[in-house]
């Protein structure tokens, strides 16, 4: 956080303030660590302190993440990576597509974001339209097996 240099009885402390909760503050002096209390009046924060819950795999887990090269190459869902709304489609049903290529482009956040294929294959089916609202993880477009 803060670096000091202090000076006490001509001896010289280098200091780093390493957290600061309240009025607790956890200090290194000269590569040594102690938890002081700051004799202050504590003020309250207004902005209220974000504590986030764990979070618990959905049990997909399990499941291969890719195929096999042998195997048939099964359907692959593109999903909205956020709230937005659809401005334009690039591609149409029976399309063939490449990794990479501009399935379409969303407005979220006041950005324009391109959606591109995760995977090759044929556009079998389109789940919005142009000026759809879609939420997070909403399916866009279907692309099938090569």
């Amino acid at each position: 956080m803060r670096k000091y240099k202090f000076t006490i009885h001509g001896n010289t402390y280098d200091v780093e303030v390493l957290s600061l909760e309240d009025n607790i503050a956890e200090i290194d002096v000269n590569g040594s660590t102690y938890k002081v209390e700051i004799q202050q009046e504590v003020k309250t924060i207004k902005t209220p302190k974000l504590i986030r819950k764990t979070v618990e795999p959905t049990g997909e887990t399990d499941r291969a993440k890719t195929s096999k090269p042998a195997e048939k190459k099964g359907a692959a869902n593109v999903k909205a990576p956020l709230p937005g709304t659809i401005l334009s489609i690039n591609k149409k049903v029976g399309d063939f597509v490449k990794v990479g290529d501009n399935l379409l482009v969303m407005e979220a956040m006041k950005m324009e974001n391109n959606i591109n294929a995760h995977k090759e294959g044929t556009i079998t089916a389109l789940k919005i339209n142009v000026g759809d609202s879609v939420l997070e993880g909403d399916v866009l477009v279907e692309i099938g097996g090569n």
